[in-house]
């Protein structure tokens, strides 16, 4: 979540200058793409899935339908403050069941910086989580110095500017855009 708090007039100028990078089509394709590679490799594993609140909730209702194999779902939330040493994260909701042998997916918005999907990776694992895997609707195209690499399943690549849509917010709003959109070209 942003700390920065804008009007909906700001929002919507954001909106208007934006560049359309992929349309309700193209992530709608990505994701029935993401739906047959998670099948393939986790349909024999009943997987607990963990959509990350807020931005993994557009992905994961659109996802979850298309998945027709027996599962399980909670969801996670925690939040990364930049303000504290190392930007440690921060519980808004833990998962509630055990994770002890179980394999876990986390459904996510975009692989960013990745410190905060690392880390929830990190809390599955140390609770006996067997396997943990993430997928995500956008991978930003960029080199990380730390954190998740790279996303077991991701649907779209993005450029490395602010993006939004689908599940992305831009300061709040925007999250129900059916495209996914980004701020103007860095100089």
């Amino acid at each position: 979540m942003s700390a920065e708090i804008i009007s909906v007039a700001d929002s919507r100028a954001a909106l208007a200058r934006a560049d359309l990078l992929y349309d309700k089509a193209a992530v709608e394709q990505a994701i029935a793409r993401l739906a047959v590679a998670i099948t393939d490799q986790l349909r024999d594993t009943t997987p607990l899935l963990l959509p990350v609140m807020i931005g993994g909730m557009v992905l994961a209702g659109k996802l979850i339908p298309q998945l027709g194999f027996a599962l399980q779902v909670d969801y996670a939330q925690a939040a990364r403050y930049h303000g504290t040493a190392g930007g440690r994260l921060c519980w808004l909701k833990r998962p509630q069941g055990p994770l002890k042998d179980k394999t876990v997916l986390l459904i996510d918005d975009i692989l960013d910086e990745g410190v905060t999907l690392a880390a929830i990776m990190d809390y599955c694992r140390e609770n006996g989580a067997r396997r943990v895997c993430a997928a995500v609707l956008a991978e930003k195209r960029r080199i990380r110095d730390k954190g998740l690499q790279k996303a077991d399943f991701s649907g779209l690549g993005v450029p490395d500017r602010y993006v939004f849509g689908y599940g992305m917010d831009y300061h709040g709003f925007h999250r129900n855009l059916d495209g996914i959109y980004a701020l103007g070209q860095k100089p």
